[in-house]
């Protein structure tokens, strides 16, 4: 039960102060009211009039003054009112922001509980006083009128006094109430200033730090496009750089080549000028064995040619110490050279004083001995017609008869053979000399296309495999029938110059014959595969053939064979060509190189007369076949031998066409082999000097060999069958 009357009483309570809030405002006005009317009525008539106290005639009121107070039975009912109407004004101030309830005295609490439980009973003062006051909170009060008992005037000051000290107090309340609401306000506003101070600070903190970042972003970007423009200027530097070195580089290439050419071009012009010198003493120690002190010419007692042997020995001397001085330090100059040619022109022409002086001697010679000739002869002549007027006694038949001599010359048919090759080849040259002298670039470039085309796929020929030697065949066949080849990417025909076909046939025979000097003399087996291709080029383009022939005969005349005799006027290097030697700088190749190579063509020769193109016409004869050679050998033994040349030739011969020549001819060829090693064997070896022995030796064993076994073996590198399906 207690607290169902505690909330009761809190729920009066709460009413009641709001009622007193209501009142209080009410009887602020009437209040004001009341004032205005004291203030009018002391501005009055009698307001302004002036009472003394010790008057006689105010004891009556001074009594009442002096008596001791009391207060009417109506001051409780206007303490109570005013304490309710205190009660309620500080009733809002209870309900504060703060939340602090105001202090109020018991005497309210208890008016305030008394309004509570019932409304009191005002007397009729209060009740003309509200009249007069028109407060509607007095007169709200109690619809009732209560009778207003007399009050005395001193309880009526009394109660005025208290009513206005209750009034000034319910003022300072209610201004201190409104302070507090003021101040409640101000620090509500405050509050809410520094709220908004500090949502301020926290954005403007906020736009600051997005602001930093937003610099930091542009400073890294800045940054970055600085790096990345610092990079980009790093990169261009960098290959600037990169290409300035690069061209540095180039030339300091470029400078090493240049360096190295013209050290390598030094070293050509030395190493040049060094063969000159060792081919200058090459030949002055030739010339100088031309010279023999100790040479006594049979029919010339009385030449002395010590002189020229001393003289040539200081030559040779001083050229051999130049080559010693030069070989020290390096590479000769050119004024190394210059002296040594100087001393080669002197040895000259002390071979030539040499050889003047030796034909004066046998011109002189040869005049004595056409006078004791014609004397022989008329001696002989007068012994003759003595002889004929006597009979001759009769010869013995068992008498050994002399042998006959050989002949030195060939035959007036194969000379007249060999000149008309020589002519076709000259007139063949001659058709296409306006083509080789020309200017013209075009001319000059379809001409060296040409010569291309027929160079190279000739040295392209080996013993590789058969299909290859077809394709090589193929392509000069087809470059000599018209139709256009291929040629180091370039497409060539001989019509694109009148007289191309000529040139090419004049160049392809000369190229083969070269190959017979270079290649065959270095490798012996490609003899076969080469004369293959010559054989078969020839039954297709015959004039190829007599060509080839003209420039084999021209180089090789022992291929005729020929031995070229020496014609009047005609120099010593005129002579040495005639007879096969190279001869370059008024300088004649070395002996073994002229047996190589013309060995070298003797055995294209000797495989050309026995092989043919195994896909051309099998029903036809070989233009150029055995009985050539058979013919080539004939002429060989009837011919006085030549001193190394005829030995080493015959064996070349033999070993490359022997074992063809045996099948074809039989015991004839045997009657040959027998013939040579019986009668013509001893004719080169009554010619030979101990020193130049070694080819004849090998000729013999050769021809011993054959003869006891029957039999000549396939030569070396011979092409079989197999061959043409690799």
């Amino acid at each position: 039960m207690a607290a169902p009357l505690g909330k009761r009483k809190s729920l009066c309570a709460r009413r009641g102060s709001g009622a007193a809030y209501e009142g209080a405002g009410s009887a602020m006005q009437a209040r004001e009211l009341r004032w205005e009317t004291l203030e009018a009525l002391r501005a009055s008539s009698k307001g302004r009039l002036k009472y003394f106290r010790h008057s006689d005639k105010d004891e009556d009121i001074l009594e009442g003054c002096i008596s001791p107070l009391t207060l009417t039975s109506y001051a409780g009912w206007v303490l109570d009112r005013m304490t309710a109407s205190s009660a309620q004004a500080a009733a809002p101030s209870s309900t504060a922001p703060g939340g602090a309830a105001p202090h109020t005295d018991p005497a309210a609490q208890e008016s305030s509980a008394s309004a509570c439980e019932g409304p009191a009973k005002p007397s009729a003062a209060a009740r003309s006083e509200a009249k007069g006051s028109s407060d509607p909170s007095v007169l709200e009060v109690n619809q009732e009128v209560l009778p207003i008992p007399p009050v005395s005037k001193m309880a009526k000051v009394e109660g005025c006094i208290q009513m206005y000290e209750e009034i000034y107090r319910m003022k300072g309340r209610e201004r201190l109430r409104q302070r507090q609401e003021q101040q409640e306000q101000l620090v509500r506003a405050a509050y809410d200033m520094a709220r908004e101070q500090l949502k301020r600070f926290d954005e403007m903190k906020e736009l600051k730090r997005r602001q930093e970042i937003q610099e930091l972003r542009e400073v890294m970007e800045k940054s970055l496009k600085e790096t990345q423009g610092q990079q980009e200027k790093l990169k261009e530097e960098h290959r600037h750089r990169a290409k300035i070195l690069n061209l540095k580089l180039r030339e300091a290439e470029q400078q090493r080549q240049r360096q190295e050419e013209q050290e390598r071009l030094r070293r050509e012009e030395g190493q040049e000028r060094l063969r000159r010198l060792y081919s200058i003493q090459e030949e002055l120690l030739q010339l100088n064995q031309q010279i023999d002190p100790n040479y006594k010419h049979k029919d010339l007692p009385k030449i002395d040619l010590s002189a020229y042997s001393n003289r040539g020995n200081q030559i040779c001397g001083l050229v051999s110490g130049l080559i010693r001085t030069t070989s020290e330090r390096g590479f000769p100059s050119q004024m190394d050279v210059a002296n040594t040619e100087q001393a080669l022109k002197e040895m000259r022409g002390l071979i030539s004083r040499m050889q003047q002086e030796i034909a004066a001697a046998v011109e002189e010679k040869k005049r004595r001995d056409e006078q004791e000739k014609k004397q022989k002869q008329e001696e002989l002549l007068k012994k003759q017609q003595a002889e004929a007027q006597t009979p001759a006694p009769a010869q013995p038949s068992g008498g050994k008869q002399q042998k006959e001599a050989l002949s030195v010359k060939a035959r007036e048919g194969t000379m007249k053979w060999y000149q008309q090759l020589q002519d076709a080849a000259a007139q063949c040259a001659a058709a296409f000399s306006a083509m080789s002298s020309s200017k013209d670039s075009e001319v000059r470039k379809i001409r060296m296309e040409l010569q291309k085309a027929v160079t190279i796929p000739v040295s392209q020929i080996s013993t590789i495999a058969g299909s290859q030697l077809r394709q090589i065949f193929d392509k000069l066949n087809n470059l000599l029938s018209g139709k256009p080849v291929q040629s180091v990417g370039e497409t060539v025909l001989v019509t694109q110059l009148p007289q191309g076909l000529d040139f090419v046939y004049y160049k392809l025979a000369e190229k083969f014959v070269k190959q017979g000097e270079e290649e065959v003399a270095s490798h012996r087996e490609s003899a076969f595969p080469i004369a293959l291709v010559i054989s078969g080029i020839w039954e297709m383009h015959p004039r190829v053939g007599d060509l080839f022939l003209a420039h084999l005969h021209r180089v090789c005349p022992y291929s005729v064979p020929f031995y070229p005799a020496y014609k009047e006027g005609a120099s010593m290097e005129e002579y040495q060509r005639m007879l096969g030697y190279l001869v370059q700088d008024s300088k004649m190749e070395e002996e073994d190189h002229f047996l190589k190579r013309m060995s070298g063509l003797i055995r294209l020769y000797a495989a050309l007369i026995q092989l043919r193109w195994p896909y051309g016409n099998k029903q036809g004869t070989h233009p150029h076949g055995l009985s050539y050679g058979w013919c080539w050998l004939a002429q060989m033994l009837n011919m006085e031998p030549l001193v190394v040349v005829t030995a080493t030739l015959l064996y070349d011969f033999l070993e490359v066409c022997g074992n063809a020549l045996m099948k074809h001819y039989h015991v004839q060829f045997w009657k040959l082999l027998l013939l040579m090693q019986e009668e013509y064997i001893p004719r080169i070896e009554a010619i030979t000097n101990v020193g130049q022995k070694a080819s004849l030796t090998r000729f013999k064993q050769f021809l011993e060999e054959s003869l006891q076994k029957k039999d000549i073996p396939l030569p070396k590198g011979f092409l079989q069958p197999s061959f043409w399906r690799s």
